[in-house]
Formats: structure tokens, sequence, C-alpha cells
């Protein structure tokens, strides 16, 4: 499967973090390293849509609460099939930022 590298990251943050429960706030720490930092609304958005296409992949568990309109998803935790791809991703070689 082919993951974008926001993906990845929370994938990799997910698998290495100490506690049952990731909270969301954590993962927005990827925005620290990017150069062109966009707006806090794209932020939002962009890390939402990766939770959630992740969730649909199965990879996660979402844990928050949920309006009539949409979910507000607060904390996510691996699944066994999360743990594995994570496992996967940290096994292979990273690329060179050239």
């Amino acid at each position: 499967m082919t993951f974008s590298p926001l993906q990845r990251y929370i994938l990799r943050e997910a698998y290495t973090w100490r506690g049952p429960k990731l909270p969301r706030r954590t993962l927005l720490k990827y925005y620290d390293r990017v150069k062109r930092r966009p707006s806090a609304d794209d932020m939002q958005n962009s890390m939402t849509k990766s939770l959630e296409r992740l969730i649909d992949r199965g990879m996660l568990i979402g844990y928050g609460h949920r309006t009539p309109a949409k979910w507000f998803i607060e904390e996510v935790k691996l699944t066994p099939l999360g743990r594995a791809s994570a496992r996967r991703l940290l096994r292979d070689q990273p690329q060179l930022p050239l």
C-alpha cells in the first residue's frame, strides 16, 4: 500500500507512542517540520482527511465524539493491520531529502 508522507508520519507516531491511544494534538507537530506551513484550517482539514482515510483502510481506530453532521476525532489507536504496516515502514530505509 502506498501512503502519503502525512499518513506515514501518523503511522510511525502511533506505533512509537507509549500510551494506548495517541492524542490528535501531538500529530500536528508534523507541520513544524514542513517548510511552507499551511494555514490552520488547511492543517486541520488535511489531518482529518488523512486520519479518516487510515480509519477507512482499517489501520486506525478513531475515538472522539459525533455530531449529526460530522465526527470529531480526538484520539487514535493502531489496529493489528496498522501495526504491521507501521513496522514495515520503520523497517524500510528512509529516503534522503535531496
